[in-house]
């Protein structure tokens, strides 16, 4: 690579990687190896965390406090130790520490099935969440390196298959490992051991990280530059992220990227905590039409994400990520306007398109922006961003529509109005989700502008010369 870059983070193209034949969905040989370790990887990181919250409402008094407590633990690590982790990335192989997160993994998930309390539980779900807060943002920094430019995009959709698609399959193991190791034991076959029903399950979870940090090892991942070697200087450490955080504020496309994915995920997100109250509240519906809601959205992203594979050589990345957005909370305000489980599914749907659209595109505009030395860092801190996000979301969005319940109450007995013969409920959760709407739309226009001030900076600063020339 040229070291004569006239701007420090902006990555050159490189030669080094021949372009792949257009038919290769995977790009090169070793980003399938890679892509297939993180489905292992994430399955075994699905099979874990359904494991995890059936222990403690196994083990614990009150199954709900306890599971809000794992379930903190597994989000509290990235707001701490995900930009430091970001400043490891940076400094070390990435293969390796990719390969020590998968190993530390096996090694804790084969103490989970003789955890008998709660706080043991939350110490090694605490651990699992620092060691994936680590895994992922070594996979994603390492994917320029080992991809043509032109493919990343596809390797982002690939990836975001791996993470999320995996749910339902591991979801199916756990199970029928579960019932397996019921049956084991009612035969007397594993009655000699002291552990219970999820055991199997998390043995052969451990098996699953062994088999990902095996891949990973025999991966030939380039390095951009050169690592730091010897022990971390924590005063540098400070100083990178210090860098890092200052090149996102600075870096119009990065920063626009990081506040649309997160304030979108904010809005949007609120379907998660209060789906359930509106498939009942609103559309009449019970468990079961929430159940469709999530599937719609689940099927949505993934349509997303196969249509950005068929056009992605053919549309501008920004243009896709702020429309995407745009679209995520313009269809959310659609869905919750609806008063019939239908519509709403279908409208669900695009909303799980444009947020999988959204998310593969942000990414991919990532890893075309940053340089090698930072990316790392960048990552990561997108890691705390979306975390952060996700729990302001479901710790905020109940309440914001708690609120709204008791506005609506201070001027109506009933919510209920009809416009015509169809009843419409104005219930707090609807009106809550309207905002979340709009606020997600809100930060689509936000990308849009913040691109469209760099684009004319960008312009003024070219036409500038030429003007000071034409005067003289």
């Amino acid at each position: 690579m040229s070291e004569n870059s006239s701007a420090p983070f902006i990555p050159e193209p490189s030669g080094d990687i021949p372009a792949p034949p257009r038919w290769r969905i995977f790009g090169s040989p070793i980003f399938f190896r890679l892509w297939l370790a993180q489905v292992v990887s994430s399955t075994g990181d699905w099979i874990g965390l359904i494991a995890i919250l059936a222990i403690a409402s196994r083990i614990s008094g009150n199954a709900g406090a306890a599971v809000s407590l794992v379930m903190l633990a597994r989000v509290v690590p990235g707001f701490f130790l995900g930009t430091i982790g970001g400043v490891i990335i940076d400094r070390f192989d990435r293969r390796l520490v990719m390969v020590v997160c998968d190993l530390a993994r096996a090694t804790l998930l084969l103490t989970l099935p003789f955890v008998n309390n709660l706080f043991q539980l939350i110490l090694v779900s605490f651990g699992l969440e620092v060691l994936t807060l680590l895994w992922g943002p070594a996979k994603d920094a390492a994917l320029p390196n080992i991809v043509d430019k032109d493919q990343l995009k596809s390797a982002n959709s690939l990836s975001l298959v791996a993470s999320y698609a995996t749910f339902p399959l591991a979801s199916l193991i756990f199970a029928l490992l579960a019932s397996l190791a019921a049956w084991l034991g009612s035969l007397g076959v594993i009655s000699s051991f002291s552990v219970d029903q999820e055991a199997l399950a998390l043995f052969v979870d451990s098996f699953t990280f062994l088999f990902s940090a095996l891949i990973v090892f025999s991966l030939p991942i380039p390095n951009d530059h050169q690592r730091h070697e010897g022990r971390i200087d924590f005063t540098q450490t400070g100083r990178d992220i210090k860098e890092g955080l200052k090149f996102i504020a600075s870096h119009p496309r990065v920063k626009a990227v990081m506040i649309g994915l997160g304030i979108g995920l904010i809005g949007s997100g609120a379907m998660i905590p209060l789906g359930a109250t509106f498939a009942e509240e609103s559309l009449g519906g019970d468990a079961a039409t929430f159940g469709l809601l999530m599937t719609a959205l689940g099927l949505g992203a993934a349509g997303g994400v196969i249509t950005l594979l068929l056009l992605q050589n053919r549309l501008p990345r920004e243009t896709v990520f702020e429309y995407a957005v745009m679209g995520t909370g313009a269809f959310l305000i659609i869905t919750v306007s609806f008063s019939s489980p239908l519509p709403a599914v279908m409208s669900t749907f695009a909303v799980g398109a444009c947020a999988g659209t959204a998310y593969v595109t942000g990414f991919t505009v990532l890893q075309e922006t940053v340089r090698d030395e930072l990316r790392g860092r960048t990552f990561a801190t997108l890691y705390v961003v979306i975390r952060m996000c996700l729990l302001i979301s479901l710790v905020f969005s109940p309440l914001w529509a708690d609120f709204w319940s008791w506005f609506i109450g201070l001027f109506a007995d009933d919510p209920t109005a009809y416009l015509g013969s169809t009843r419409y409920v104005f219930s707090g959760v609807r009106l809550a989700l309207w905002g979340g709407g709009l606020m997600t739309l809100g930060a689509g226009l936000w990308a849009h502008r913040t691109w469209a001030r760099s684009n004319d900076t960008s312009a003024t600063a070219v036409e500038s010369p030429i003007d000071e020339s034409d005067a003289s």
